[in-house]
């Protein structure tokens, strides 16, 4: 079967999923800190959560391109679960050949410079340290943590968490580990590539999230009229609505170079520059669809809070626009300027 066979398949589920199990009743739930119980139950028998896991190790052994393609169609419902950090810590734990469990995992670090350890003792491992900004903590009875060279599978026996979120209100917990890991591997990926793959994954949810907007913003435009005539006929408006098309073709392209970008061995360079210019995007797109809907967007009754939110968190995840624009702007002042177009084009 072709692949964009299989990545039209996948999307396809997706979509009918989370538009039967994840409406506005559901979100506003999640978004007062309750868990969707049955909204997660339908994604974890579907098996979308296992999307990136090779066949041999209990996944669907699709391309990780098409794998990561769902989180477009999650971040287009504003799905509030950790799917994509599910999907992350069910890689780690396939790449390092240990089993995956059952339910909703968080992985981390996500954020330069922090890093837990592991300690032999007794015969298994004992793993200490904090990390910060770790996505569902609270929500996960199982955790996966990268150590050095080592992947560790921790339960939440082993640590304490300082409750915390971020603008769409998602957990965004501190978490202090002091405890033994249930499973301990030996993996080949760095906390860079790590972050870069979770970079990735939320330069998915931003292109997907930014469709969705795009086409409210648009449909409220026609829809909405003023001096006799919908206001998408007044050429201010057209004009916005045309910026933020244009927008978010920029963050699919930047999606679509970021996946392919983790299906070619996590190559650091194109991913930066996808994350960075879906990020822009982001910002950009959520601005002008609040000026389109006007003071009816502000309201918490309106759904247009769930992706706009999200999108202003997404955004910083896992490396800020500036972060990622940083590590290009280095590497191509290394690299000199006789080298500059190889560089660009070696994507």
């Amino acid at each position: 079967m072709p692949d964009d066979t299989i990545g039209d398949m996948l999307r396809e589920t997706a979509g009918r999923l989370f538009q039967a199990h994840c409406d506005t009743a559901t979100q506003r739930l999640a978004d007062q800190g309750t868990w969707p119980v049955a909204l997660w139950a339908a994604v974890e028998e579907a098996g979308l959560h296992r999307a990136l896991v090779p066949e041999d190790a209990g996944g669907f052994g699709v391309p990780v391109a098409d794998a990561l393609s769902l989180l477009k169609v999650a971040g287009a419902h504003a799905l509030p679960l950790p799917l994509a950090e599910t999907m992350l810590a069910s890689w780690l734990l396939a790449g390092a050949g240990l089993d995956i469990p059952d339910g909703p995992l968080t992985a981390g670090p996500v954020r330069d410079g922090e890093s837990v350890v592991l300690t032999p003792d007794k015969g298994g491992w004992h793993v200490s340290g904090t990390l910060t900004r770790i996505a569902w903590a609270r929500d996960v009875d199982r955790m996966v943590v990268l150590a050095g060279a080592r992947i560790a599978l921790v339960g939440k026996d082993s640590w304490t968490i300082e409750p915390g979120e971020n603008v769409a209100r998602e957990p965004r917990d501190t978490v202090r580990f002091d405890g033994e890991a249930i499973a301990v591997g030996e993996t080949s990926i760095t906390a860079g590539a790590l972050i870069a793959v979770g970079a990735a994954m939320r330069t998915q949810q931003i292109a997907g999230a930014l469709t969705r907007l795009t086409e409210m913003t648009t449909q409220y435009a026609q829809d909405r009229v003023q001096f006799g005539r919908p206001i998408g006929k007044f050429q201010a408006v057209q004009q916005n609505l045309a910026v933020m098309a244009g927008q978010t073709a920029a963050a699919v392209a930047a999606a679509d170079l970021s996946a392919e970008a983790v299906a070619n061995g996590v190559k650091i360079l194109p991913i930066a520059a996808g994350k960075a210019r879906a990020g822009e995007a982001a910002g950009i797109v959520a601005g002008i669809a609040h000026q389109v809907h006007g003071a009816i967007g502000f309201t918490f009754e309106h759904n247009l809070h769930f992706l706009t939110r999200r999108l202003w968190s997404w955004r910083d995840e896992f490396g800020k626009d500036a972060v990622w624009q940083r590590r290009l702007g280095r590497h191509m002042a290394a690299s000199g300027a006789d080298q500059l177009w190889a560089e660009i084009t070696a994507v």
